[in-house]
């Protein structure tokens, strides 16, 4: 891969970044602690609150090993390892790594786990 389509990937690699964090900042009202007092919620609305919590808590979760995916991602362009296939060493496709520049795997090794 040359450096040109490195830095392409780089890029899309760090606006991705930069939208999870700032997607993860506008959702920590839904992470908030769901209070439970009967006397100014009803007990449907505290069990849909509380259910609307932990959806906010696992989008969380799924954004956080995104930006892990995202880092990995960007050691790997550094380090010169980016778009090989860690299981068989061979070249991702660059139409996969478009779709997903965190992928790790060629779509032969994705096939499979």
């Amino acid at each position: 891969m040359n450096q040109q389509q490195l830095e392409v990937f780089r890029q899309q690699l760090l606006d991705l970044q930069s939208e999870l964090t700032e997607t993860n900042q506008a959702g920590e009202a839904g992470r908030q602690t769901v209070v439970l007092d009967q006397s100014s919620v009803g007990r449907l609305s505290r069990m849909d609150a509380m259910q609307a919590q932990q959806m906010a808590l696992e989008t969380t979760r799924r954004r956080q090993q995104q930006l892990q995916r995202i880092s990995a991602s960007m050691k790997r362009i550094d380090s010169g390892d980016y778009g090989d296939c860690v299981e068989c060493g061979e070249a991702i496709d660059p139409r996969r790594l478009k779709f997903d520049p965190t992928s790790t795997l060629c779509i032969g090794c994705a096939g499979k786990s």
